[in-house]
C-alpha cells in the first residue's frame, strides 16, 4: 500500500471522493479517528490518503490537512473566492435575495464576484442599470452569456490558481458555465419551469470540478431563500459599501440611516447617489433584524 495527497471534491453515502492529480478520483472511506475526535472530513479538504486497492481506486482517508477556513452552508473548506451568478432574464432576477446573498457573503471575508449571465436575453439598457446598481456593492461584477460563449474567457481567467465557489439560485446558469469550465463534468442542466418562472435545481450535492492543475469550480445546490446571518442592526450598514462615503454626513454616531433625520445616507438617496433599490432592500433587512430581536 502507498500513500497519496488529494483533494475531497465529494461526499456521498460514507464515501470520500479524492481527486489526486495525474492520477484520477479514490473512493475512500475515512478512519474512525475523525469521528472519536470530533472531525468531520469536507469537500475542498486537502487530504492524505492510503491506497488499499490501485485497480478499484480506493482508499482509506488517513489525514486531513490545515484548512485555510471552512463554510458552514454549503459545508465546504479551502475556498478563496466566491463567483455569485444571477440571470438578468429568465429567471427574472430577485433582488431581495441578491442583496442577501451579498450579505451572507461578507461574513465569509471572501473576494466576491457578481456574475450576470444570460445576457444575450436583455437589452444594453437594463445591462448598464444592473452595473449602475451593484457597482459599488463592494463586489467586482462581469457580464456573460454562456449560450453566445460571451465573456467567459474574462470569468476563466479570474479563476486561475484559484478554488472558487460558484452560488446563485437555481437556473441562472451554474451547471452550464461548470461544464463549459470542466467539460469532464458532465453536470445536468435544469430547465425553467413554465409554470413558475423558475430554475429546477440540478445540483443535488456539494462538488468539486477541476479546471486545470491549480484551479477547482465548487459547484454548490441552488438556494431559493437565504436567512440573514445573526448580527447586530448597526453592523447591517457595514454590509452596503455604497454608505461609506456618505456616513460622516450623518448627525448622529451610529445613525440607522431609516428614521433619523439629517441622515447622510438619506440625502445621498435622494440625489441619486446611492440605488434605491439597494436602499429598499437594506431597511427590509433592518426591520428583520429587529423583528428578530424582539424574540
Amino acid at each position: 500500500m502507498r500513500t497519496a495527497e488529494g483533494k475531497i471534491i465529494r461526499g456521498v453515502g460514507g464515501f470520500y471522493y479524492v481527486d489526486v492529480a495525474g492520477e484520477g478520483i479514490y473512493a475512500c472511506r475515512a478512519r474512525g479517528i475523525f469521528r472519536k475526535e470530533g472531525q468531520k472530513p469536507l469537500v475542498g479538504d486537502n487530504v492524505r490518503i492510503v491506497i488499499t486497492h490501485e485497480q478499484d481506486r480506493e482508499g482509506n482517508l488517513e489525514e486531513i490537512c490545515p484548512r485555510s477556513n471552512m463554510l458552514i452552508r454549503p459545508a465546504a473548506s479551502n475556498v478563496d473566492q466566491i463567483l455569485l451568478l444571477f440571470s438578468v432574464k429568465q429567471p427574472e432576477p430577485n433582488f431581495n435575495l441578491l442583496d442577501r446573498f451579498l450579505i451572507y457573503m461578507q461574513t465569509l471575508d471572501l473576494p466576491v464576484t457578481l456574475l450576470f449571465t444570460k445576457t444575450d436575453l436583455a437589452e444594453g439598457a437594463l445591462l448598464e442599470q444592473l452595473a449602475d446598481w451593484y457597482g459599488n456593492c463592494g463586489a467586482k461584477v462581469q457580464f456573460a452569456s454562456i449560450l453566445q460563449r460571451d465573456g467567459l474567457e474574462e470569468v476563466r481567467e479570474g479563476l486561475q490558481g484559484k478554488t472558487t465557489m460558484l452560488a446563485g439560485p437555481s437556473g441562472v446558469g451554474k451547471s452550464s458555465l461548470t461544464n463549459y469550465l470542466c467539460p469532464d463534468a458532465d453536470m445536468e442542466v435544469g430547465m425553467l419551469s413554465k409554470k413558475i418562472a423558475r430554475g429546477k435545481q440540478t445540483t443535488r450535492h456539494t462538488e468539486i470540478h477541476r479546471i486545470d492543475a491549480d484551479s477547482f469550480l465548487l459547484d454548490t445546490p441552488g438556494f431559493s431563500s437565504l436567512f440573514l446571518p445573526e448580527m447586530e442592526e448597526k453592523a447591517l450598514a457595514g454590509c452596503y459599501p455604497e454608505f461609506e462615503d456618505y456616513e460622516t454626513d450623518c448627525r448622529f454616531p451610529g445613525c440607522l440611516h431609516d428614521q433619523e433625520p439629517d441622515c447622510g445616507v438619506k440625502t445621498a438617496l435622494a440625489k441619486g447617489h446611492i440605488p434605491q433599490i439597494r436602499y429598499d432592500n437594506y431597511r427590509l433587512f433592518l426591520q428583520e433584524l429587529q423583528e428578530r430581536r424582539k424574540f
